[in-house]
């Protein structure tokens, strides 16, 4: 009869559960599932949406990320020649050589019985001019070596015995800076072969950390871009032509999530820099508690672009608004979902504890208080 009594006791008192009062003095690992729902800071809503397929079809086109090759285009470059660059020119004349063959300057290699002189290197001027003897000040800028050879030829055509010319380029301005989490930055020049971006990572002797830890922003003119080395390593069209004065950086990213609650791991977790599905979040995080957990009760705590969630009234400094997507992980179709979701860098991923668990947890504190003091006959006598 007294442990009736005992129990009738306990079950009074255990239906003050649900009380707030009595629900703030339970240990608890973070809010309920209801706490979520009714989410308010300083009374302003933080709109918590469930997540579906359209959800998640509205938020991966908000956030689909351009690739290199759709910022910058991929484009073939010319190889024309630039205010510091310098040229060597050779001058071939027939025999006997009549325009060369005699002269002779400073640094010119060649004699009167040679067919070929080399003229003295010739640094493109500010005003993009090269001076050749015999043919003055000729514009050198803007064109291709096959341009300027052509028009030098033409300048001299007449005062040389059936002359011919070649221009090769003896160092040069047109060149791009690699930096960042390589082993060595460098400044890598461009030629007519066209390097593009992953020759420049090797000309820097490749990357410090793991491929898939490192992103790459290419900067060109007013442009910057990131995206992931492993996307440009995976699609060829991204290894896209350098241009003159691009520069390029390797940072080292590692991004994460955190993981709270009842799950198998309460701690940050890093990914790749190509990112993560909820799905493999979960795998990472040892999946939810069983005996602990409920399954409707998965959030996702992220800060959001603002026409993502328009009920949103809080702001952050920087415009973002804070919203809390919920996942009913007891749906199947769930867990298709959960593989099109992306976590993004600094999401937190928190899991409720059942409603079962906590009165559980009040039955347990009730029961050791109650037994005790009905063993030495203090309550129910």
């Amino acid at each position: 009869m007294k442990v009736f009594k005992v129990l009738f006791v306990v079950l009074c008192i255990s239906a003050l559960a649900g009380c707030s009062v009595l629900s703030n003095w339970l240990p608890s690992s973070g809010p309920s599932t209801s706490s979520v729902q009714n989410a308010a800071i300083d009374n302003s809503v933080i709109e918590v949406i469930p997540l579906n397929g359209e959800v998640i079809s509205k938020i991966n086109a908000s956030s689909k990320q351009q690739l290199f090759s759709e910022v910058f285009g991929n484009a073939t470059r010319d190889y024309l020649i630039r205010p510091g660059d310098v040229l060597e020119i050779n001058v071939w004349e027939a025999s006997p050589p009549l325009l060369f063959g005699g002269a002779t300057f400073p640094g010119m290699t060649g004699s009167s019985g040679s067919r070929n002189s080399v003229i003295p290197e010739q640094m493109v001027n500010q005003d993009g001019l090269i001076y050749m003897p015999f043919a003055g000040a000729i514009k050198a800028q803007g064109k291709t070596l096959t341009q300027l050879e052509s028009e030098i030829l033409l300048t001299i055509r007449g005062k040389a015995n059936f002359p011919q010319v070649m221009v090769r380029m003896s160092k040069n301005t047109s060149a791009v800076t690699v930096v960042g989490e390589v082993n060595n930055s460098t400044i890598l020049p461009l030629t007519p072969k066209g390097e593009r971006v992953l020759d420049a990572i090797a000309s820097a002797g490749g990357v410090k950390q793991p491929i898939n830890k490192i992103t790459l922003q290419l900067s060109r003119e007013s442009k910057s871009h990131t995206i992931a080395l492993e996307t440009v390593i995976k699609d060829a069209k991204q290894n896209i032509m350098l241009q003159r004065g691009d520069v390029l950086t390797a940072y080292f990213q590692p991004y994460s999530f955190t993981s709270l609650g009842a799950t198998g791991k309460n701690e940050e977790i890093q990914f790749e820099a190509n990112g993560i599905t909820l799905a493999q979040a979960l795998g990472r995080m040892g999946g939810i508690l069983d005996n602990r957990a409920n399954a409707k009760g998965v959030f996702i705590f992220r800060f959001e672009d603002p026409t993502l969630a328009q009920q949103s009234k809080v702001r952050t400094p920087d415009g973002k608004v804070p919203v809390i997507y919920q996942v009913d992980m007891t749906n199947p179709s769930t867990y298709f979902l959960a593989q099109s979701f992306n976590l993004k860098n600094k999401d937190v991923v928190y899991v409720s504890n059942a409603p079962s668990v906590e009165l559980q947890k009040l039955l347990n504190i009730l029961i050791s208080v109650v037994y005790p003091l009905v063993n030495v006959g203090i309550i129910l006598p």
